[in-house]
């Protein structure tokens, strides 16, 4: 293990009290290292027990949402999805990296501009986020070979291994991007938290390889816990990897309980089981390693519909079940925001360019009613943290016809009680509660925690049937939220040493005072916002709101340097800083309207604007707020067309082109003819590839027999010396389907009669599309290395030796990296760039094709500054049949549009590609099997999604 200038060895005692009779491995989990006496002062231990994870001491109830840097081509709004994770509650993100996309070719690596991991890693610092570090090297992410790179495939031995060809690669990565996460460990002042070795890793697994990962990690100075995550059932770990070679220190399950069939969102309800995480090790705390927070679209059906699919409903019932039933206080949330597939980043079977995921925050970066109830749940786990990282099961107060659980904290008392309704149908019934019986009405399939015997801040709550949202010490008082569904009864027992003085300020509220036991006891219905100041009886004030779940998620939190910040009214709170004279908020306005502020200060500014306020009478500072301004788009007018594919006729120039002879390859596939044409084995990795056969006719050719695998959603098409011949799909090959297709992307080709003259030199020209490699989750047969490109091509009728030669993509971008382009002609010309000139194209209009068409506009934009505004590229209606068209703004490939392709019509440019102020360029690549007229997009505002 590679130190520092001292090696300081803390040793983190675990559950039971020290290290006698601990295995030898949990003894060695147990000790924390770090590499020097000055950043063990700058930085905290993290340690861990059987109930949590813990930051120099100090317990942590972790609280994640996934988010995909490489999804986001904008450096610039990093911050803003960090921002809007932290404002729902969340106080980590968990972060795949991405091998492919950092590194071009073997011993080439780019940590530049949207590759600059540090800077995501700074602004997580900065925000106030925990980062999960996951660096695979295996990662999945339905993301091209699954974060494997291109390359990879033409290194020997099976992937996921300990194969020395693959070890030596991985290790290479490791090397570039250990040293990186290490300098940004909580240990050393930074915010890596936990640091998550491979990816679902439990099929074939080999424990020599996940071990090897770990050693490698802890000799590049990773010093966090380490952790990973199993999928979907942790059986197979439990009994063979809890401790000894390959075991990690925090195992973590994936649960998807509520599956992918967005199409069937309405009739869907736990079709993947309850989705509670398996406890793997007594000596670790429960760890929902990805929990599912949306799904991929594996039918068409639109994010929209996944979004539905694990909407509120979803998202009420199945964390908070797990929360008690399962004792998780890890969670990572998959995903927090989507984002897009630019590029060829995308692995071909399951996703097409939006990666939105149905996540709270969507793709166009606007929240969402699921954000809501988030942030929700954010904010209760942010209030009781301290209560609910370490819990024991109890048992739970009774209500007939509904479902209930509890956990207690056995040294404060804290009761965490779980009702639930797992029927369809609403349930009213009575909760025995102590020495209560209190009503409760749920509908069908929702779920509340209830808290009680809980010290809320300077209070004691007895039982309460709110869901509380959090509470705050504001002013010299408390301040509680508590929230319920809109028309249902609740009810909140407080306790005092002596009557206290009960004032409802808001709404009705009826109370009633117990001397004999201090009980104060409020009965209410939840609508709107009820406010009730509750003054004397031995304690501090308290202001109690009581509202429902709308009302709830009408407030925002903020910490500062001078007390906590509740906020009503904006439609974000980015963050506030505080004084005991002002408070300064950086927050989104969507419309004009109040804004209300509970802090310490006489005034406010928003975003540096003074705001005229006026005190209330629940001690708050009541103001109002202007709107955004108007944005106003341009219309996306004066396109130019070109046609191109010169590749196609005869008498290109192909002699700077890849020579393909080759007769061999690691892939399982076996060529269906020789050469072998796999693209890959000729460097060509991403996006569309052509290839030029050459031979001497002979006139007795009758057809072309011709075989691709593209992925899912791809195509050819075929020419012969210049004559369109026709297209075929291309072949899939999905990661885990048996028994393999031997000819998976066939396609015959009829010679026309007269075409080839016999002693004629002839040309056959054939583009494929490359939709992106496999992913290779089952680890057992290097289904990743399936080929792209022709696997198989045969002039039927003749015996005449073919010669072909290979050309892709020309150069790697230095901007946009290997992934963004294909080997189109316009591609490797530059017609994608800002900078062409197209003055001599001839204005759009006329049906093109078949073949590729190329279409160009350019347009400006003068949007508000200092303003938000996320701008769609769309297309209306159904996407066309029989076309394809690639799209690119201002050189970044930014969407894919078409039948074949997906049902996307909404492509989100996002701000950095997206010049705001200033001149664009769109250029539009069309790849027609048919003779067709392209549909040109519109430019629009994403607004708040539902």
């Amino acid at each position: 293990m590679r130190v520092g200038r001292m090696l300081l060895v803390l040793v983190v005692a675990l559950a039971g009290g020290g290290l006698a009779g601990v295995p030898p491995a949990a003894r060695a989990q147990a000790v924390q290292v770090q590499s020097s006496e000055a950043e063990a002062e700058a930085g905290q231990r993290v340690g861990y027990d059987a109930y949590s994870v813990m930051v120099g001491g100090r317990r942590v109830l972790v609280q994640a949402a996934e988010f995909h840097y490489f999804r986001l081509p904008s450096p610039e709004l990093w911050r803003d999805i960090l921002e809007k994770e932290k404002a729902a509650g969340f106080n980590a993100v968990s972060v795949y990296f991405d091998w492919a996309f950092h590194s071009p070719a073997p011993g080439v690596y780019d940590f530049g501009g949207v590759r600059d991991v540090d800077r995501l890693l700074r602004t997580a610092a900065q925000v106030g986020l925990y980062v999960i570090a996951r660096p695979g090297p295996y990662i999945n992410a339905e993301t091209s070979g699954g974060g494997f790179p291109g390359w990879l495939k033409l290194v020997p031995g099976r992937a996921r291994s300990s194969a020395p060809g693959y070890t030596a690669a991985y290790r290479e990565w490791l090397g570039q991007i250990n040293p990186i996460i290490a300098r940004h460990q909580v240990t050393r002042g930074g915010p890596v938290l936990l640091y998550n070795v491979e990816n679902e890793y439990a099929v074939n697994t080999d424990a020599a390889y996940m071990q090897d990962l770990q050693d490698v990690a802890r000799a590049d100075g990773i010093d966090v816990p380490i952790t990973t995550n199993l999928c979907c059932d942790a059986a197979s770990w439990t009994s063979t990897w809890a401790s000894g070679d390959g075991a990690v220190q925090i195992p973590g399950v994936d649960d998807y309980p509520q599956s992918f069939d967005c199409g069937n969102a309405a009739t869907v309800w736990g079709a993947w089981g309850a989705g509670i995480t398996e406890r793997v090790r007594e000596d670790a705390p429960v760890f929902a390693a990805e929990y599912q927070a949306g799904a991929i679209d594996v039918n068409n059906a639109g994010y929209q519909a996944c979004r539905e699919l694990t909407g509120v409903a979803y998202t009420r019932y199945f964390p908070k079940s797990n929360l008690i039933a399962g004792g998780a206080t890890a969670f990572s949330h998959y995903m927090g925001f989507g984002g897009t597939n630019w590029g060829w980043l995308a692995q071909p079977n399951d996703v097409y360019t939006s990666y939105d995921y149905g996540a709270a925050i969507t793709e166009a970066r606007q929240l969402t009613a699921k954000y809501d109830e988030y942030k929700r749940q954010g904010y209760f786990l942010h209030a009781v943290a301290g209560s609910l990282t370490r819990t024991d099961p109890v048992a739970a107060p009774a209500a007939a016809g509904l479902e209930t659980l509890a956990r207690a904290n056995p040294d404060d008392g804290a009761q965490f009680v779980l009702v639930r309704n797992p029927g369809t149908a609403a349930v009213s019934s009575s909760l025995g509660w102590g020495r209560y019986a209190f009503p409760v009405t749920l509908p069908g399939h929702d779920a509340k925690v209830l808290v009680g015997g809980y010290a809320l801040g300077g209070q004691r709550l007895v039982a309460s049937t709110s869901e509380l949202l959090t509470h705050e010490a504001i002013g010299g008082r408390d301040v509680a939220v508590l929230h319920g569904g809109q028309g249902t009864p609740g009810a909140t027992v407080l306790r005092y040493p002596s009557r206290p003085r009960v004032t409802v300020l808001e709404g009705r509220v009826a109370s009633v005072f117990d001397a004999a036991s201090g009980d104060l006891r409020l009965d209410y219905k939840h609508s709107g916002l009820a406010r009730v100041l509750i003054d004397g009886g031995g304690r501090r004030p308290l202001l109690l709101l009581l509202g429902t779940a709308a009302a709830a998620a009408s407030f925002w939190r903020a910490d500062t340097a001078a007390g906590p910040v509740l906020v009503r009214g904006t439609a974000l709170l980015r963050s506030a800083t505080a004084t005991p004279g002002a408070v300064a908020l950086r927050a989104d306005t969507a419309a004009a309207g109040p804004v209300e502020v509970f802090a310490v200060g006489r005034a406010v500014t928003v975003d540096g604007v003074p705001v005229a306020t006026r005190r209330t009478p629940s001690g708050s500072l009541l103001g109002r707020l202007p709107g955004p301004r108007p944005v106003v788009l341009p219309a996306l007018t004066g396109w130019r067309q070109r046609a191109e594919a010169p590749e196609a006729a005869p008498g290109f120039d192909d002699s700077g082109w890849t020579v393909a002879g080759k007769t061999t390859s690691l892939s399982p596939f076996v060529p269906l003819t020789q050469p072998v044409l796999f693209s890959d084995e000729y460097g060509f990795h991403t996006g569309s590839v052509w290839y030029r056969g050459r031979f001497t006719a002979t006139g007795a050719e009758t057809s072309v027999s011709l075989n691709a695998i593209t992925g899912k959603r791809g195509n050819y098409l075929v020419w012969l010396n210049g004559r369109y011949l026709g297209s075929a799909a291309g072949g899939v090959q999905a990661d885990s389907d048996a028994p393999a297709n031997p000819s998976p992307g066939a396609g015959e080709f009829a010679v026309p009669d007269g075409l080839l003259k016999p002693g004629a030199p002839a040309v056959l020209s054939v583009l494929v599309q490359n939709m992106g490699h496999n992913d290779d989750w089952t680890a057992d047969d290097n289904r990743f290395r399936q080929p792209r490109g022709l696997v198989g091509a045969r002039v039927n009728g003749s015996a005449a030796p073919v010669t072909w030669r290979i050309q892709g993509t020309a150069a790697i971008d230095p901007v946009r990296g290997a992934l963004n382009n294909g080997g189109l002609y316009g591609e490797r010309a530059g017609w994608t760039l800002p900078g062409y000139a197209d003055h001599s194209w001839p204005w759009a209009g006329a049906a093109q094709g078949p073949g590729v068409t190329w279409l160009r506009t350019a347009f400006s934009l003068d949007l508000p500054k200092g303003q938000d505004t996320s701008v769609v590229l769309r297309f209306d209606g159904a996407p066309p049949a029989g076309y394809r068209a690639i799209l690119y703004l201002n050189g970044w490939q930014l969407g894919q549009y078409g039948a074949a392709i997906g049902p996307q019509t909404d492509f989100v440019l996002p701000a950095g590609p997206l010049r705001h102020n200033g001149r664009n360029t769109l250029a539009i690549a069309v790849i027609a099997t048919e003779r067709s007229v392209a549909a040109t997009p519109t430019l629009a505002v994403a607004g708040r999604d539902s």
